[in-house]
C-alpha cells in the first residue's frame, strides 16, 4: 500500500463532470478571444435576415441624401420670386431650370427604394429589392453631385461672373465625385487586398468573399 497520510489534502482540480479537469485559464481565453474575432468578420445571419440588415442600413443612408436634396429644392424655389430672377440671362435661367430637373431627379431616385420595397411588398424578393436599391442610390448620388455643381455654378455666375461660376462648378464636382466614388474605392481595394493574400476560412483562393457583410 502506498504511505499516503488522508488527513493530507490534495491539491487536484476538482474534475468537470467527465472525470477530467477543467481546462486551463489561458486556453479558456484564447477561445474567447478566437470566437469574439470570428463574431467580428462573420454574421450568423441567413440571406433573408442578411437582406433585410443591408435594407435598413440603405434606407438610413437615403435619409441623409434627402435632406441635402430638400435643402437644395426649396432653395432653388425662392429664387424665382426674388427681386433679381427677371434680371438673369438666357444662360443662367438655363442652368437654373438645369438645377432644378437635376433636384427632381435626385429626388426621384432616392424615393424610388421605397416604391419599389412597397410594390413588391411580402412577395419574397427582399435580396433584389437590395441590389435595385442600392443602385437607384448610386444614380441618385451622381445626379446629386450634378445639381450641386449645377447650383453652385448659377449663383457663383450672378455673383462674380461665367469663368468664375464654371471653375467652382467643376471643383465642386471634383470633390463630390471623390468623397462619395474614390473614397469608397480606395477603402473597398484597402479591405479587399488582405483577404486576397491571406484567404480566411471559407473563403475562395481566388478572390476576395463576395457576399455583403
Amino acid at each position: 500500500m502506498p504511505d499516503t497520510d488522508p488527513r493530507t489534502p490534495r491539491n487536484d482540480p476538482p474534475p468537470d463532470g467527465t472525470g477530467n479537469p477543467p481546462p486551463d485559464e489561458t486556453e479558456r481565453d484564447d477561445t474567447k478571444r478566437d470566437d469574439s474575432e470570428r463574431d467580428e468578420t462573420e454574421r450568423d445571419e441567413t440571406e433573408l435576415e442578411r437582406a433585410d440588415r443591408n435594407f435598413a442600413e440603405l434606407l438610413q443612408e437615403l435619409r441623409v441624401t434627402q435632406t441635402g436634396v430638400q435643402i437644395l429644392f426649396a432653395f432653388l424655389l425662392t429664387i424665382t420670386f426674388t427681386a433679381a430672377f427677371p434680371r438673369l440671362d438666357s444662360f443662367q435661367r438655363g442652368t437654373y431650370v438645369t438645377t432644378l430637373l437635376l433636384s427632381v431627379l435626385a429626388a426621384a431616385l432616392f424615393t424610388a427604394p421605397a416604391a419599389v420595397h412597397r410594390g413588391l411588398f411580402r412577395q419574397g424578393a427582399k435580396p433584389e429589392i437590395v441590389t435595385v436599391s442600392s443602385r437607384l442610390a448610386a444614380a441618385g448620388l451622381a445626379v446629386l453631385a450634378l445639381a450641386l455643381a449645377s447650383a453652385v455654378l448659377l449663383v457663383v455666375d450672378v455673383v462674380h461672373g461665367t469663368p468664375e461660376g464654371v471653375v467652382t462648378a467643376v471643383a465642386t464636382l471634383l470633390v463630390c465625385a471623390g468623397l462619395w466614388a474614390v473614397l469608397p474605392a480606395m477603402m473597398r481595394r484597402r479591405l479587399d487586398g488582405p483577404a486576397e493574400r491571406s484567404p480566411g476560412p471559407g473563403r475562395s483562393d481566388h478572390g476576395p468573399a463576395a457576399d455583403a457583410r
